[in-house]
């Protein structure tokens, strides 16, 4: 997959990368940020060198209000 405006082909070029601490212990279904990029990174944990999606600070605001307040189903 190619690298455009959204998307990184290789996400382990990038630094930074978290779990939230809502992951648990287990390495299904977990996705990782990166800190301290100008767009925020997001990746599968299970595959660190895969791409990653680039979502602008306020789009990626969104999409964590529209997750806590429930209006994704």
């Amino acid at each position: 997959m190619p690298s455009n405006d959204y998307t990184l082909s290789d996400a382990s070029t990038l630094t930074g990368w978290f779990k939230s601490s809502h992951s648990g212990g287990g390495q299904s279904d977990c996705l990782e940020v990166a800190r301290g990029h100008t767009t925020v990174p997001v990746r599968d944990s299970k595959n660190a060198s895969g791409p990653a999606l680039l979502f602008s600070p306020g789009g990626w605001a969104s999409f964590i209000g529209a997750v806590k307040g429930g209006r994704l189903v």
